[in-house]
């Protein structure tokens, strides 16, 4: 697929999102779309089943309700991607639980390392702690679709949206970790009384 039939289609699906006239859900089954830049992009409610996605600059994407079947997402960057809702079958994308404060708390313990995806066991960037802390299961996502990919969809499918940034430096990251643990917590302290 060309870049410019790609914009004309987001043009598109943008118009159909917010009920213009001419306006048409984006239909990008079985596309090519590897190595393309939609960085930013409305995607939400596309339908990109079985689409190449490998490599594919996706970060800040709204992929929310997108049909995401059987899509190649190797190598993808979902960095800031908001999933929910995304259908992601066909993949074996394993939970955990209040990722965001189990994260926070194995960074407390361990190293957080946002230059390298895995340094050790015991240092990690935020998609290597998902990862990591998700076991074979989540090895196995990462051996599929690379770190970047599996820690997005690791997070994305634990509740936790939009994905955390992959490429922030490590004060960063760490500032939004211990935001995002202390935002979700009230609320599950309330889900247990």
């Amino acid at each position: 697929m060309t870049n410019e039939h790609l914009m004309e289609m987001l043009r598109l699906h943008n118009l159909w999102l917010h009920g213009k006239t001419g306006g048409a859900r984006a239909n990008l089954s079985g596309a090519n779309l590897s190595d393309a830049n939609m960085s930013g992009a409305d995607l939400s409610g596309a339908d990109l089943s079985d689409a190449d996605l490998s490599r594919a600059n996706l970060s800040g994407a709204d992929l929310s309700d997108a049909n995401m079947s059987r899509a190649n997402l190797s190598g993808a960057n979902l960095s800031r991607a908001n999933l929910s809702g995304a259908d992601l079958s066909g993949l074996e994308v394993p939970v955990i639980d209040r990722i965001d404060q189990k994260i926070s708390s194995a960074v407390t313990a361990g190293a957080l390392e946002m230059s390298t995806w895995h340094t050790c066991e015991t240092t990690h960037c935020v998609a290597g702690w998902a990862i990591h802390l998700a076991g074979d299961a989540g090895a196995k996502l990462e051996q599929r679709v690379g770190p970047s990919a599996a820690g997005a969809l690791i997070y994305a499918a634990s509740g936790s949206h939009p994905v955390p940034s992959f490429y922030a430096s490590n004060e960063v990251a760490m500032n939004e970790l211990r935001r995002r643990a202390a935002a979700s917590a009230p609320a599950e302290s309330e889900a247990g009384e």
